[in-house]
């Protein structure tokens, strides 16, 4: 297995770093003493699911459980395993001002004195930081900059995961998808419903989507709709939306919605993201 240990001072981004793995398909658990981990590591050798990315989260809210933690992972890299510390710094004066921010109290001051719980931590947590397989100081990030330095961490400088693009069809009458980023209403496009012929078959049929995508209206519409998206797409990357949802609704989510959303997926295939498709209300009614 891979191991990452993710640890370092309260305040430093260490919440923000373990989603990131997370959303890299990382098993991930927070605060597990440190006693446990040979047994946690046997318990996923034994496993079904073939876990082979694992992160670990190792902090001071507990400082008995840190001890021994140069044994224990001498111990998981004897056996076979890739073990790495990443540990999460950041100057004094940033973290204060963040706790100031969130108005959380440091979780290891009894006075609830910041400065004093940054100084407890870097005195108890000086050893993990010299063994560390990368510091990684987040003074000047933004939260945009730390997810694609704890990714290039993990992937060994290549670049973040593609973006991933859900096209969903929907119908109004079954209510608005919560989930949507951008939600577009085709309603004013001609309805296949009413053409007798049409109405059994869906907008996935070469014959309802010639009706839905062959008219000047559609054209027009799909052209000022694209150009919208080739506007947008890179400024949700820049920005580091991994995941977006566009969601096209028409009366009952059959006809012209998924007729539709079946054309922008031509608009994606050479966008260097990853696209999933969603006829929501296909089948109702």
């Amino acid at each position: 297995m891979r191991i990452v240990i993710i640890t370092g001072l309260s305040g430093s981004g260490k919440s923000t770093g373990v989603r990131v793995l997370e959303d890299e398909d990382f098993f991930c658990i927070d605060n597990l003493p440190v006693s446990l981990i040979p047994t946690f590591v046997e318990l996923m050798e034994k496993s079904t699911d073939r876990v082979r990315d694992v992160a670990l989260v190792m902090d001071i809210r507990d400082l008995e459980s840190l001890r021994g933690y140069e044994q224990v992972l001498q111990e998981v890299r004897g056996a076979g395993h890739s073990v790495e510390i990443v540990f999460f710094d950041a100057s004094d004066e940033v973290i204060i001002r963040r706790f100031s921010e969130t108005r959380r109290r440091h979780p290891v001051s009894q006075s609830g004195s910041v400065p004093e719980g940054i100084r407890y931590e870097r005195e108890h947590l000086a050893g993990l930081r010299r063994m560390a397989t990368k510091i990684i100081d987040t003074s000047e990030f933004n939260i945009h900059q730390l997810k694609d330095t704890v990714i290039s961490f993990i992937k060994g400088g290549a670049p973040p995961r593609d973006m991933t693009v859900h096209l969903q069809s929907f119908g109004f009458r079954y209510g608005i998808p919560l989930e949507s980023d951008l939600l577009m209403d085709v309603r004013f496009l001609p309805n296949p419903y009413f053409v007798w012929e049409l109405r059994e078959f869906s907008g996935l049929d070469p014959m309802v989507r010639e009706y839905v995508i062959d008219r000047e209206e559609t054209h027009r519409f799909l052209g000022k709709f694209t150009d919208m998206l080739e506007f947008l797409l890179p400024e949700y990357k820049r920005e580091g939306k991994s995941y977006l949802t566009i969601s096209t609704g028409c009366t009952g989510g059959k006809h012209r919605s998924v007729a539709v959303t079946e054309e922008l997926r031509k608009f994606f295939a050479d966008k260097n993201v990853i696209v999933k498709i969603t006829h929501r209300d296909i089948g109702k009614g």
